[in-house]
């Protein structure tokens, strides 16, 4: 199956993207034959890249949709210095112009759209999230080799 998802630059080091979020404990049971493909819960969502943050995070709406379990807390230091304690929800799987991850997702209550950074996930790179999705995004054609 190939999806199509947009982008679109908003300043340097961050742009905004349309992402696929599914729920991997759903795609593990759709592997052994326990529920049908077609059951494993995803969504479509906005994010926006940012080279600057460290974390996936997700709206709380999301990760009801998608059934994720939660497992732990994290505490989150927003840019005005605020800081908050958070659920983190193992198992998230990204899916950004053909390429996938699986991540521990932040859950933020009053987000709307997903947050793609510097991601500690499930599997581990040696460089940051938001450097890999920005690789593997288009290139206008001036860009180009």
């Amino acid at each position: 199956m190939t999806t199509q998802l947009q982008h679109r630059e908003t300043e340097m080091g961050r742009f905004e993207v349309e992402v696929e979020l599914a729920n991997y404990d759903d795609i593990a049971r759709a592997r052994a034959g326990d529920i049908a493909p077609q059951q494993v819960r995803r969504t479509k969502i906005s994010g926006v890249v940012d080279t600057g943050a460290t974390k996936l995070v997700i709206p709380e709406s999301t990760a009801k949709l998608l059934g994720v379990r939660t497992q732990g807390t994290a505490k989150v230091r927003y840019a005005d210095g605020r800081s908050a304690n958070r659920d983190l929800a193992p198992g998230v799987e990204l899916t950004y112009f053909g390429r996938q991850g699986l991540f521990i997702a932040v859950i933020e209550p009053k987000r709307t759209t997903a947050l793609i950074g510097a991601v500690g996930g499930t599997r581990s790179r040696s460089r940051s999230e938001a450097a890999y999705l920005a690789a593997a995004r288009p290139r206008p054609d001036y860009l180009r080799d």
